[in-house]
């Protein structure tokens, strides 16, 4: 009997294709064996406000933090917005003590338009500070969104 596994690519296809926002709304309760079931979407920690940088200013949106397992693996997701005026990399803030990662973490995320550029890379790393690259003195960054940011923990 031959046993099904899944890529790498496969899981972070399922979780881009399950967006931040419809997954935050409240979900039907299901007993914790259906969490295990392959395939299966469940909240490890639920979202939790960042620890911002004083240099940073939340968006209506404010960033937050949560772990989520996809068809048994976890991925960190990342949402919402800030303002800010990076002319070099800088730090954006911290994760909520109650998560913490097992290695660095990379994703990009959306910023805005500067010289064709427009998008930057945002970095996780084990002690928890969140840093974002990419911005130069005449190609800086005054905001990111962290919507798109879902990035595989193992």
């Amino acid at each position: 009997m031959s046993q099904s596994r899944t890529s790498r690519r496969a899981l972070l296809a399922a979780a881009v294709a399950v967006p931040a926002a419809a997954v935050s709304a409240p979900m039907i309760a299901a007993p914790a064996a259906a969490a295990d079931v392959p395939g299966g979407i469940s909240v490890v920690q639920d979202w939790q406000p960042l620890v911002l940088a004083e240099a940073v200013t939340a968006a209506t949106d404010a960033p937050a933090a949560r772990v989520v397992k996809i068809a048994g693996t976890d991925f960190l997701q990342m949402r919402g917005g800030f303002t800010c005026a990076f002319t070099a990399d800088a730090v954006l803030g911290t994760l909520p003590p109650a998560i913490t990662v097992p290695k660095t973490m990379r994703g990009v995320c959306p910023r805005n338009n500067s010289l064709g550029v427009n998008s930057c890379r945002v970095e996780v790393n084990t002690a928890g500070k969140i840093t974002v690259f990419g911005a130069t003195a005449s190609n800086d960054i005054t905001w990111v969104t962290l919507d798109s940011y879902s990035v595989v923990m193992a």
